[in-house]
């Protein structure tokens, strides 16, 4: 019997309005909080929470010599369409180079994530 259960994914940002919105965008899901702290329930998994963090630094990624902290693998059926849509909600690409079964975005707050093809 397992001691504990996964309760959240937490992400520390500058702004978990904005954060939650980029996510909501990409996962489904309707933001609730406040100005210091929004969870995000998603549809098919667990529940993604923001908290604010004003001195947050992003991870820098790709970088040997530094931590990228951790990462979220996103499941699509269409890898082309879902770059589409999660560019336009503010990613910014990292490593997306062809013939691969993912690519590597960087969020709003600088958080990586990729998008996998199921």
């Amino acid at each position: 019997m397992p001691l504990a259960t996964l309760g959240a994914i937490v992400l520390d940002c500058p702004d978990p309005h904005a954060l939650a919105a980029f996510y909501a965008g990409l996962l489904g899901g309707t933001p609730e909080g406040d100005d210091t702290w929004i969870d995000l329930k998603t549809p098919a998994g667990p529940t993604l929470a923001f908290q604010r963090a004003p001195g947050h630094v992003p991870p820098a990624w790709p970088n040997p010599d530094a931590s990228q902290q951790f990462h979220l693998d996103l499941t699509v059926e269409d890898l082309d369409e879902s770059e589409k849509h999660a560019l336009s909600l503010g990613a910014k690409p990292l490593d997306t180079a062809p013939n691969r079964t993912w690519r590597v975005y960087a969020d709003p707050a600088g958080h990586p994530f990729c998008l996998c093809a199921c």
